[in-house]
């Protein structure tokens, strides 16, 4: 059997472990346009500030491949795919057959169209070689002023790892608050406070138009609003999307990502996806998305690992999680956090002095998103409650009958597992149901 895994990163990596399970002789090839081994994304930022070494960024050791007798082929990229003949076409003409193929191609940079944007000293930050690049330009050209468009996840981590470097920094987002995809307004507040004391300047509800250079470097910003920002350095975080180029012209089926089935299939036989790249099952809304963080791309690959070595197991879904220090405040949001409509029941506790918020979503009895700042204890147990979509009816009620308020039992400090649904209690006795 001939295992192709096009991508060396979260899913690729998985897929590998799980096939091994099974498979002890097929033979597998990772393709990866990158130099490196596999590392950890969401520790770029950290790098960047000095805060780890090279070596731990890596999540799997040296040895990963040799142990699983991997072929491992980097830098070189995956360009075009015979679906007839099952051969995938690199760069440099070589031709890889595959009896089992592993799309994991993860998620690109959105660039904004704006004049200047190819200037030198302008970068994204969604990889380790853009961190490299941007720390050799900070060095090299003694960077002391940087900014910053986009206020999401990816813009709030470069701007931590740039404060961290005593930059001083300007963070431009078109919202009218940062995180406003993740957080509702009280948490994207609490965050936008902890940047002000961090000495980043923010402007929201405002664009970047033109990048100004000087011998092709940058050297200022124009906004919309015709102000002049000046900048030895330009990052670009307004988002990423599916990389889905790959299958362009070609009969695989796509929406926003590469559609997967419940096997992390594609609609091609012998066709997987998995990671960044695919929309899969989303349990709270019911229908395909791309969600893309690393535990779900994580569990697309074991689980399409599986299947591919012909042992059949199901993706249960998942929904949008984040789990993140910003600004020296631990946070962690999940599912719904900023809905409207009236299906939906808010519970919430708010300290802005000591920059604790935490909010639960509830919808017909059920826990559909939680967002935890500043105090974060026991929200694992909130997770596994919208994973297992739990129908809490049976908390709200006291043993006498009475009923209660649900904030006063909800974010009650004792709360925990003794506080759920028998019956939710003995599935954790049994380990049948896991609680991230």
């Amino acid at each position: 059997m001939k295992y192709v895994i096009i991508g060396n990163s979260a899913s690729g990596i998985a897929a590998v472990s799980s096939i091994r399970e099974y498979d002890k002789t097929g033979k597998i090839t990772i393709i990866s346009s990158e130099p490196y081994l596999n590392y950890s994304r969401p520790l770029i930022s950290y790098l960047l500030a000095k805060k780890i070494g090279r070596n731990q960024i890596l999540y799997r050791d040296k040895d990963f491949y040799k142990k699983n007798k991997v072929d491992l082929v980097l830098k070189r990229k995956a360009v075009k795919l015979n679906l007839k003949r099952k051969r995938v076409l690199l760069d440099n003409k070589q031709e890889v057959p595959f009896d089992k193929l592993l799309i994991a191609t993860g998620g690109k940079p959105i660039n904004p169209e704006v004049k200047g944007i190819d200037a030198k000293g302008v970068f994204n930050f969604v990889d380790l070689s853009c961190a490299k690049r941007i720390e050799k330009f900070i060095k090299n050209n003694k960077v002391k002023n940087a900014v910053i468009l986009g206020g999401g996840l990816i813009g709030l981590k470069a701007a931590e790892a740039l404060i961290a470097l005593n930059i001083k920094l300007t963070l431009v987002e078109l919202a009218d608050r940062v995180l406003s995809s993740t957080f509702d307004k009280k948490a994207s507040l609490i965050i936008e406070e902890a940047l002000k004391k961090h000495k980043c300047d923010l402007i929201t509800k405002n664009t970047i138009v033109e990048v100004k250079t000087k011998n092709n470097i940058i050297n200022a910003v124009e906004l919309k609003d015709k102000s002049i920002l000046h900048a030895d350095l330009l990052i670009s975080a307004i988002g990423v999307r599916p990389n889905i180029e790959l299958v362009n012209n070609t009969s695989i089926k796509t929406n926003r990502g590469i559609i997967a089935d419940k096997f992390m299939r594609t609609n091609i036989k012998d066709i997987y996806v998995a990671g960044d790249c695919c929309e899969a099952s989303d349990l709270i809304s019911k229908t395909k998305k791309a969600i893309a963080i690393w535990p779900l791309a994580v569990l697309q690959g074991k689980i399409a690992g599986y299947n591919m070595a012909g042992i059949r197991k199901e993706y249960p879904g998942g929904f949008a999680m984040n789990s993140v220090e910003l600004c020296g405040i631990p946070t962690i949001s999940a599912g719904e956090t900023n809905p409207v409509g009236t299906q939906y029941e808010i519970i919430s506790d708010y300290v802005p002095k000591e920059s604790i918020y935490r909010k639960i979503v509830l919808k017909e009895n059920r826990i559909v998103g939680v967002i935890f700042m500043g105090k974060i204890e026991r929200a694992g147990i909130y997770i596994g409650l919208i994973k297992e979509a739990v129908n809490l009816a049976s908390c709200f009620f006291s043993e006498s009958g009475s009923s209660f308020s649900k904030k006063e039992y909800f974010l009650k400090d004792n709360f925990g597992l003794i506080s759920l649904p028998q019956e939710y209690r003995k599935y954790l006795v049994s380990g049948e149901v896991a609680i991230i």
